[in-house]
């Protein structure tokens, strides 16, 4: 492995731990449930499920699963 590979990899380590530097966009997920898998998505700072559940309350099992994931990492701006 040459020497700037090397650095890159370091780089990259110092900025997984720096989370402030990441700002998620949008971020599309299959989550495999018990019954189905179903697919949470963020967009535009807010979540969304293709399950009936979150279709009638605006929130899910899945939704909340990923928020808490993701904990410290992504702020969901309303």
């Amino acid at each position: 492995m040459d020497s700037g590979m090397i650095g890159k990899i370091q780089k990259a380590k110092r900025y997984a731990q720096e989370h402030n530097r990441f700002h998620f966009e949008a971020l599309t997920v299959k989550i495999d449930g018990e019954n189905n898998s179903h697919t949470a998505r963020l967009a535009g700072g807010k979540w969304h499920c293709d399950c009936d559940y979150f279709q009638s309350h605006g929130l899910c099992t899945h939704t909340m699963a990923l928020e808490e994931l993701l904990k410290g990492m992504l702020v969901i701006t309303e």
